[in-house]
């Protein structure tokens, strides 16, 4: 639990409790000291009283009227003062502790917490060997409290005070070690997003510092790894174009004529033999299966390489592939809004968003078992958003991106942009985002 306290809490907390155990200490040791104090100030008083009492029946005893020698005695005495006489006859005075425990100023409470010892002092006043009252010792502890008082309250003022500016300098301290440890974990997390362009801010303790430094460096040389790794995937996939367009044509200039002459021999064979006859209907097997083949050599070349792309452009290409997957899969309801401006775009970029939108209608038709899916591409800013989505049951937990999809996420991190697939609203989303600007201006391999 410690662990998860903030930094600024592991540090200020500690503190808190030493200046806390601090004070309690110095009320313990106020109220273990006080008693023997206010003891030792009181000894003096009760040894006067012992004098005075002593004295004063000296004096009786000698005195030819030892009742107007005491009444004298007694108008003598300073009213204020802590040594009174009392007679036997006078009513009981208030304890002397009601008077000591509510002192002007000080808490009841302070009052309580100290252990005031039992000062009071009292020696018999004797006539004719008769006790007639005694010569107490009463004193006033009111300004002795008040002093513990105030030594009490300046202790704390002081121990509050240093625990304030303390933890000022506690706080100060900690801001300075925290802001440069935030912005090394913010850039961390760009950095594991794949942003490397803002560097960290350098400041703080030196060993701060030099991890700021360090990671700035690491973020340099991971933008240069990542660029040299999209212009290594953009050299791989324009390969793969070319490969793919070589073979094409190939396909298109070899397969293609040689399945035609097959088709029109054996059209001209179907026309020159007689109607019935089990020759003739193998001729027409042979038909039906060229034209299987060319067909398939046709489907084979629009996935190699969809050459009406540059022809018709990109817009009119995806509206073909589109009105192709309805006729293809009937069942599936296929809706779709594609931006007209994307017969702007050409190259590679153009053969990217092709293909994504390919693939994703393949694996709909292939693997979601979906009753409806919606193809949208628009331009949005600098950026193109393709973005395809289906009904269907969605895709395995431990099988994000098939086999298809991670070809078409390399061409995407190859062009600078980012390919996504996520599970929402029970529906499947297949998302590319592709940067514009710099793939307009990026060269074609031919």
């Amino acid at each position: 639990m410690w662990q998860r306290l903030p930094f600024r809490t592991q540090l200020l907390l500690p503190l808190g409790v030493s200046f806390a155990a601090a004070l309690i200490m110095g009320g313990v040791l106020l109220q273990t000291f006080a008693t023997g104090q206010l003891a030792d100030e009181s000894e003096p008083g009760q040894r006067s009283t012992r004098m005075v009492a002593a004295a004063l029946n000296n004096t009786l005893r000698a005195s030819n009227n030892p009742r107007q020698t005491l009444e004298a005695f007694v108008h003598s005495m300073d009213a204020a003062s802590d040594i009174q006489f009392r007679s036997l006859e006078a009513a009981p005075a208030s304890p002397a502790d009601d008077a000591l425990r509510n002192p002007h100023g000080v808490p009841r409470w302070f009052v309580d917490l100290l252990t005031i010892p039992d000062v009071n002092a009292a020696s018999p006043v004797m006539i004719n060997d008769k006790r007639v009252g005694d010569i107490v010792f009463r004193p006033d502890l009111s300004a002795d409290l008040f002093e513990k008082w105030v030594g009490f309250l300046a202790l704390t003022g002081l121990v509050a005070v240093l625990t304030g500016f303390t933890g000022i300098i506690a706080y100060v301290f900690a801001g300075s070690a925290l802001r440069p440890l935030q912005n090394l974990g913010e850039g961390l997390t760009r950095m594991r997003r794949g942003d490397y362009a803002k560097p960290i801010p350098v400041g703080g303790p030196p060993e701060i510092r030099q991890s700021c430094e360090e990671a700035n460096a690491l973020a340099a040389t991971l933008a240069q790894l990542s660029q040299d790794n999209r212009e290594l995937l953009h050299r791989l996939v324009s390969l793969q174009d070319d490969e793919r367009r070589d073979l094409a044509r190939e396909m298109h200039d070899e397969l293609g004529p040689l399945l035609f002459g097959i088709r029109a021999g054996t059209v001209a064979l179907i026309e020159a033999m007689p109607p019935s006859g089990h020759l003739g209907s193998s001729a027409q097997d042979v038909l039906r299966s060229v034209e299987a083949l060319q067909q398939t050599n046709r489907r084979i070349l629009d996935r190699l390489r969809p050459l009406y792309i540059e022809e018709l452009g990109l817009e009119t290409s995806v509206q073909t592939l589109v009105r192709n997957f309805r006729r293809q899969a009937p069942h599936i309801g296929l809706t779709a809004t594609i931006d007209p401006d994307l017969n702007g775009i050409e190259g590679p970029l153009a053969q990217t968003v092709y293909r994504v939108i390919q693939e994703a209608l393949t694996n709909v038709l292939r693997h979601a078992r979906a009753s409806n899916a919606h193809v949208e591409a628009a331009i949005a800013g600098d950026a193109l958003a393709v973005e395809v989505s289906d009904d269907g049951g969605g895709f395995p937990a431990d099988n994000v991106f098939g086999r298809g999809l991670t070809g078409m996420h390399e061409r995407v991190r190859a062009l600078s942009g980012s390919l996504s697939l996520l599970r929402a609203d029970e529906r499947t989303y297949v998302r590319c985002r592709l940067p514009i600007g710099e793939i307009r201006s990026a060269p074609v391999s031919g």
